[in-house]
């Protein structure tokens, strides 16, 4: 048995993979105070409320009672959408689209919509482009106009903000802050309606973070490689490098330099030839390695040729899943944050918005994810010992000492009773434990331990946390998906201090020398700092370079096909 992958397989599992995730309190507290201050604002609207837009008084006043007749109907049926009903509420049920300028500010905003990965056919393009350029007096008419341009908006507004595609429909663990209401949607048509432009005002509503704007330029630029016919496959052989030559080298240049890595105008050194695999092409290679989250050694073995020969079109689709990622947590955002990438490998804390600190991370492994999580640094742990939580107890340890009776002690494990007192392993019926198992099983502290010397304590019900390790190896790798569902942190002390914030009583030395007592201490945090718990397969800088990682728990399949239903 591999002792060392044992203990990893210990630590940190996810409890309950079917539990699904309450939101915390502050969400409820501040969707009711949103509630609150959102009914004012749309009383205010009912008295306040602009000229009649286009046609005739009596047309507008016989659209209105169209409105709220239909709307009436379909209230008494105890369905449709209930932001719709308050937000021509909030308008004392006054007509919106009766000028075409504004239909067709509409229209241009969802065909824009395409550029955040959306697709215009879920909001019924063509058809209010039908309906558009349909002239008509008749009330009910207008009415049924007006409610289906207004049910387009509200649709592509909410998907803006905070996605199409509902994540707890595809995750039992998700705790992020939940789509707007029909209040909050209501009152934020209301704003979008009321500004300048209607076409800026929906775009707007999209998430306004660096995030966002990089995958969408990534988009844009995929799109126009795509348009250009794309990149070519190159043919499956031997491992290529330096020196090199031959048809397959001519199509990695000619793949790279579609992708931009390679800039295709710049001539060999030496007078080489495309088919040679000289520097230059070493060097492209490098930072496509660098880009794809692969080992940067210039050479093509079969990771590098696996991601080479990803379709153009299937980055697109990986884009358009990230941006869908983004806008389902954009709303948790903070100016300081600890962000956890799991498919990326790292961890950073951003203050005010700038990153201050980062660092290379090991996350679960495929058969035991990291959850995407909204969570916060409780405490830290000097020390800290490890109690086995119960799936893994049952799961791994119990399991382990039926096979073998030295399992515990091969491990550094112990048994204990409810009182603390150690129990002799041989003195338990491991094959019996259909009356509950009365015991645990800890691990006692030590920098050779599963958890290292520093735990950082978050609030969730699923074991799942940052810690130190003694595997200190695995964070050589360039992937790095190895343990039981807990994140296991690179530089923890730095992390520490920069979360203690105490530089009188906390200082590098002083922590050191607290964690040399060997004592387990609980520490509280001066910096209370949200933890998101995020999973990207891609993210882009400012110009739409994108960097793509590996999709470690196959979730992206199921994102896009939610995304593309």
């Amino acid at each position: 048995m591999n002792i060392s992958l044992s203990v990893q397989g210990l630590e940190g599992r996810i409890v309950n993979d079917g539990a699904i995730f309450l939101c915390k309190n502050f969400h409820a507290w501040r969707r009711l105070l949103a509630g609150v201050v959102m009914g004012v604002a749309l009383q205010v609207s009912a008295t306040a409320q602009p000229p009649a837009e286009g046609g005739g008084q009596a047309i507008d006043d016989a659209v209105v009672q169209a409105i709220a007749q239909r709307l009436a109907a379909v209230a008494a049926t105890g369905s449709g959408p209930e932001a719709i009903r308050a937000f021509y509420e909030g308008r004392g049920f006054r007509p919106l689209w009766l000028e075409a300028g504004r239909r067709n500010e509409l229209i241009a905003a969802i065909d824009d919509s395409r550029a955040d990965g959306l697709e215009p056919s879920d909001y019924r393009i063509d058809h209010l482009r039908e309906l558009s350029v349909q002239g008509t007096s008749d009330a009910a008419l207008l009415a049924a106009r007006d409610l289906t341009f207004t049910e387009s908006l509200a649709r592509l507004a909410r998907h803006l903000s905070h996605g199409k595609v509902n994540p707890a429909s595809l995750y039992s663990i998700w705790n992020f802050s939940p789509p707007p209401d029909p209040l909050e949607l209501a009152l934020r048509l209301q704003r979008v309606v009321d500004g300048g432009s209607l076409r800026a005002a929906v775009a707007a509503q999209a998430p306004q973070l660096d995030a966002y704007r990089g995958l969408k330029a990534s988009l844009a630029r995929h799109r126009a490689i795509e348009a250009a016919g794309g990149w070519g496959r190159i043919a499956p052989g031997p491992s290529l490098r330096r020196g090199d030559r031959g048809a397959r080298v001519a199509a990695v240049r000619a793949r790279l330099a579609a992708s931009g890595d390679l800039d295709a105008a710049t001539p060999s050194p030496n007078g080489g030839t495309a088919d040679h695999f000289d520097e230059a092409l070493a060097a492209a290679l490098a930072r496509f390695q660098q880009r794809h989250g692969l080992a940067p050694d210039g050479a093509v073995g079969k990771d590098t040729l696996d991601a080479l020969n990803v379709s153009v079109a299937e980055r697109i689709a990986q884009i358009r899943v990230n941006l869908e990622r983004v806008r389902w947590v954009a709303a948790d955002y903070q100016p300081d944050v600890l962000m956890v990438d799991i498919a990326g490998f790292k961890a950073e804390l951003r203050m005010a918005n700038q990153p201050v600190w980062s660092t290379r991370v090991v996350v679960g492994r495929p058969s035991r994810e990291t959850p995407s999580l909204l969570d916060s640094v409780q405490h830290l742990v000097l020390n800290p010992k490890w109690v086995v939580p119960p799936t893994i107890l049952r799961e791994d340890v119990i399991p382990g000492m039926r096979r073998n009776p030295a399992y515990l002690s091969s491990h550094r494990l112990r048994l204990v009773d409810r009182s603390g007192n150690t129990v002799d392993p041989a003195a338990v019926d491991w094959h019996d434990q259909g009356g509950g198992f009365p015991y645990q099983v800890v691990q006692s502290a030590g920098a050779d331990g599963s958890l290292g010397q520093i735990k950082f304590a978050l609030g969730n019900r699923y074991a799942i946390y940052l810690h130190d390790t003694p595997s200190r190896s695995l964070f050589k790798r360039p992937a790095r998906a190895y343990s039981s569902g807990c994140v296991r942190v690179e530089n923890p002390q730095e992390l520490a201090l920069l979360l203690l914030d105490d530089p009188q009583q906390w200082s590098a030395d002083a922590l050191k020398a607290a964690i040399g007592t060997g004592r387990t201490r609980t520490v509280p945090v001066n910096r209370e700092i949200p933890v998101m718990l995020l999973y990207f397969t891609a993210e882009a800088d400012a110009s739409g370079a994108a960097a793509f990682r590996k999709d470690i728990y196959q979730r992206d399949a199921r994102v896009l096909s939610a995304l593309s239903s």
